[in-house]
């Protein structure tokens, strides 16, 4: 085991943390903004327990033409129990909208005009605002032509492994959400079934502070005052009508603050230090590519789309956007899901990353901040895409130290197969050099969008940047690892890693354009 104190000896403790002076956010505010009073007044108590972190960060010289790559903005890696970690903005804020109309020349001006804007008055840092804009497959069919129109298919970026499909398609159920797709699927307390959405833009607005972003969003829709300026809000003429604001908080400590403070039933389970909400730190290094390789024209380890450098979208990319509840109260069942079987289906079980407390569930269990790539450890025997095939095949569990509340017979004394979220994902999320080919941008949430009876309950806000929608499909099916599940395979169901504690509501695929084409991509060509 390890040592009894759930804090790695050098892991940094929110307590030990340089916080800035902020301006938390107001409940009034929030209601301006559309949400209802109860939203407005649970998002303005989780920003009254955050703060501002201090990072070294030198001033941007010039904008990255991959919309997303923010890695040099955010400043300094953090070594945590001897592994590194980039923790991102504190709060993205995901604004979901439909255009009431096509938009013209004129309104792709407007458009570029308030972004440009947006930077001029807040500095591109977490500090100030990043600002990402993607475009859905709506967009796109409004177009001259369509899908089909020269406009598009001249430009969008097609598989090389089938240049009759383009890089964006829609999303579609994965193999373990609930759907009329999986008819065999259902979940133990959410069996919410999975929407794909229909929006035309998606606005991810990024810092770490969340008054800015409200600010902002405040301006976009007419306020007429930006960062305490006087300044004319962008004509739209009512062309937005914005279908959902989901925000996303990713800080050390806060899941557990969120859950003490709302008395959560769960709270004592929940990790002191993690920022997410399952405990485990999952913001490494080493778990996220270079942006170059999510994008259409990919880099040296690898390439997926036909776009070439200068080609219209070469800097663009995938971005996948969905909604998922997480079923806490079943992750942390006392004495069901002890520290070792979480380690095991977060991460893998050959080699468990960590066995953990003495005490399996208070405090989280266990350390926050775990190893997320096995190849460091000496006795590894699979790379990545063949982890998960080693992982299924033999019997790896290791003993708990308590038994479950009501093992069953043929189970007691045996090691069978448990099956790592991260070793099936890596089946194909990384090149043949072992290169992750995506960065995520996801964190916790909490409140009642989709839940039956409207209560607030944990979420994930999961966004990923990949180089085809096609990439997520493959990537997706490989997580939910059901050929390896029985009766196809070894793994019993309550042992395939994270699937069963997570409910997706929503998903949808949209194309996130190089910066220089963001405003209504395409529209100066017609």
């Amino acid at each position: 085991m390890d040592a009894p104190d759930p804090r790695a000896k050098n892991a940094l403790r929110a307590d030990d943390i340089i916080k800035l002076p902020k301006k938390p956010v107001s409940r009034r505010d929030l209601l301006k903004l559309g949400l209802l009073g109860t939203a407005a007044a649970t998002l303005a108590g989780i920003d009254a327990m955050a703060w501002a972190p201090m990072r070294t960060i030198e001033a941007a010289t010039a904008f990255p033409d991959i919309q997303f790559d923010i890695g040099n903005f955010l400043g300094a890696v953090q070594t945590l129990n001897l592994i590194q970690f980039h923790f991102p903005p504190v709060y993205t804020v995901f604004l979901t909208a439909k255009l009431n109309r096509t938009p013209s020349k004129s309104d792709q001006t407007v458009l570029a005009n308030a972004l440009n804007t947006i930077e001029a008055h807040y500095p591109f840092s977490p500090s100030g605002i990043f600002t990402h804009i993607a475009y859905g497959l709506p967009y796109f069919r409004r177009l001259p032509g369509g899908l089909t129109g020269s406009v598009v298919s001249n430009n969008m970026p097609r598989l090389l492994s089938d240049n009759t499909r383009y890089a964006l398609e829609e999303a579609v159920p994965s193999p373990t959400d609930v759907s009329s797709a999986n008819p065999g699927i259902t979940k133990a307390t959410f069996n919410v079934p999975v929407v794909i959405e229909a929006n035309d833009v998606l606005f991810s607005l990024r810092s770490d502070t969340l008054s800015t972003i409200q600010n902002v969003i405040s301006w976009l829709q007419g306020s007429n005052s930006l960062n305490g300026s006087t300044v004319a809000s962008p004509a739209f003429s009512g062309l937005f009508t914005y279908t959902s604001m989901r925000t996303m908080f990713v800080q050390m400590s806060l899941p557990h603050f969120v859950a003490q403070n709302n008395n959560l039933p769960f709270t004592s389970s929940v990790n002191p230090d993690s920022p997410m909400w399952m405990g485990f730190a999952d913001q490494h290094v080493s778990g996220s590519g270079p942006a170059a390789i999510t994008t259409f024209q990919g880099n040296s380890s690898a390439r997926f789309t036909t776009a070439t450098s200068g080609s219209y979208f070469d800097n663009g990319s995938i971005q996948h956007f969905s909604h998922i509840i997480q079923d806490l109260a079943q992750f942390y069942a006392n004495p069901d899901e002890p520290f070792t079987e979480r380690a095991q289906y977060m991460f893998r079980s050959d080699p468990i990353p960590s066995l953990g407390n003495g005490d399996q569930f208070s405090n989280g269990g266990g350390n926050a901040f775990l190893v997320n790539d096995a190849s460091v450890f000496l006795h590894y025997q699979a790379l990545g895409t063949t982890e998960a095939i080693q992982t299924a095949a033999i019997p790896n569990t290791v003993n708990d130290p308590q038994p479950a509340s009501n093992p069953s017979a043929s189970d007691v004394g045996k090691r069978l197969p448990r099956m790592g979220h991260l070793s099936a994902l890596q089946q194909s999320s990384r090149a043949t050099d072992g290169t992750p080919i995506h960065i995520r941008m996801d964190g916790p949430g909490f409140d009642s969008m989709d839940v039956p009876g409207g209560s607030n309950q944990p979420k994930l806000q999961f966004s990923i940047f990949v180089p085809s929608a096609e990439f997520f499909r493959v990537m997706r099916v490989n997580q939910a690892a059901l050929k390896f599940q029985q009766p196809a395979g070894n793994v019993e169901s309550d042992d395939n890693g994270l699937e069963r504690f997570l409910t997706a509501t929503r998903r949808q695929n949209f194309l996130i354009p190089p910066r220089r084409h963001r405003a209504f991509p395409l529209l100066e060509l017609t």
